[in-house]
């Protein structure tokens, strides 16, 4: 069911994490920065239905038109956008089982929505959805074909943001490899814009090292484990929650924290940063080879947007793909879009912007169009 579109429509963004809800309202047609945003931070699982309410209460005496809200994983069954009725749900709720850090926060979300905007329609956006274009050779695990165990991607509301930037930025049909580098970190591979590799997999806990997950482990040690006697809900424990950069500093997965300890001389914290840079720069290399060269290179998030070190300690490792970050632009103490190099391959920091994003989708979807 299409909405008629008139002007100064509020939408509502929903942007649940698995400890945080950031929230915007923006108007259409644009008109600059949010009307109102902020981040609601250290949410419990079963208190996001709270932080929802909460943001609905500071709406009061506002018009909220219509709601869009982050869903992470939508599976094969959603593949764009979703205006959300019982059926939409019902399937965000079955899909849990693949992200059940997330999809169950959203649900709270939605149905918080619901209750109180019963008039207000509801569009569910999909981080999953913009990596459908992934090609066989990058979707597929070598498992037997009738298992239906796949690779989906993540993060992909930010990637979409940055694509459209990047073609804004520097023209269109360019080869870039964005490096979304926060609590949750993945690296995607760009061709124009479309998604062709991404290093989450079936989950969001597939690829580089993070905050807390472990990112890419040897299937075999998880049986190992296993035989060791460590039950499934411990393991979900520790690959989630107790490895990554926390796991490997055994102190904190807070990247500026590590480099202050790394810097007093903390051999654990240093290791855990280095690891990280590591894996990282061999994700590039490879989407470098899967895009069989490379325009430019781009951070995004937390720490890919305000850790000039982090950056350098990952484009040092790179010069051989033709890339050389300008120290002083690297270092240099501001926030939006910026070029850090000198050489050939473009390398940037774009914000991100994932609820500007979802409001686009929200309207796109709304209007009848995808």
């Amino acid at each position: 069911m299409e909405v008629a579109v008139r002007e100064d429509v509020n939408v509502l963004v929903f942007n649940p994490g698995s400890s945080s809800l950031k929230y915007a309202l923006h108007r259409f047609p644009e008109a600059g920065d949010a009307a109102a945003n902020e981040v609601i931070v250290r949410v419990e699982p079963d208190g996001m239905a709270g932080a929802a309410a909460a943001v609905l209460g500071k709406m009061q005496g506002r018009t909220i038109d219509a709601v869009g809200c982050r869903v992470v994983h939508g599976g094969s069954t959603f593949v764009e956008p979703a205006r959300v009725t019982d059926a939409v749900v019902d399937d965000i709720r079955a899909l849990s089982a693949l992200a059940p850090l997330h999809n169950p926060l959203a649900l709270a979300v939605i149905e918080t929505v619901q209750r109180s905007l019963p008039a207000a329609p509801i569009v569910a956006v999909f981080d999953t959805a913009f990596h459908q274009t992934l090609p066989a050779v990058a979707a597929n695990y070598a498992l037997p074909r009738d298992l239906q165990v796949r690779r989906y991607g993540f993060h992909g509301i930010s990637y979409s943001y940055v694509a459209g930037r990047i073609a804004e930025l520097l023209g269109p049909g360019l080869r870039s490899i964005v490096c979304h580098l926060g609590n949750g970190a993945s690296v995607c591979a760009l061709d124009g814009g479309t998604s062709i590799d991404t290093s989450m997999g079936l989950t969001p806990m597939e690829g580089l090292m993070m905050g807390t997950r472990c990112g890419d482990l040897d299937p075999g040690a998880v049986l190992f484990l296993l035989r060791r006697g460590m039950n499934e809900p411990g393991l979900d424990d520790l690959l989630n929650h107790r490895s990554g950069l926390l796991g490997v500093s055994s102190r904190t997965s807070d990247v500026r924290e590590l480099e202050e300890s790394a810097a007093a001389g903390d051999d654990r914290a240093r290791l855990a940063l280095e690891m990280f840079a590591y894996r990282a720069a061999k994700y590039i290399g490879a989407y470098a080879v899967a895009l069989e060269g490379l325009d430019a290179l781009v951070f995004t998030a937390g720490i890919g947007e305000h850790s000039a070190s982090m950056r350098r300690r990952i484009c040092r490792r790179l010069s051989f793909l033709g890339i050389d970050i300008d120290e002083s632009l690297n270092q240099e103490q501001r926030s939006g879009e910026r070029r850090i190099s000198a050489g050939r391959v473009a390398v940037w920091v774009i914000p991100t912007n994932e609820e500007l994003e979802i409001a686009r989708a929200t309207m796109r979807t709304l209007e009848g169009h995808h």
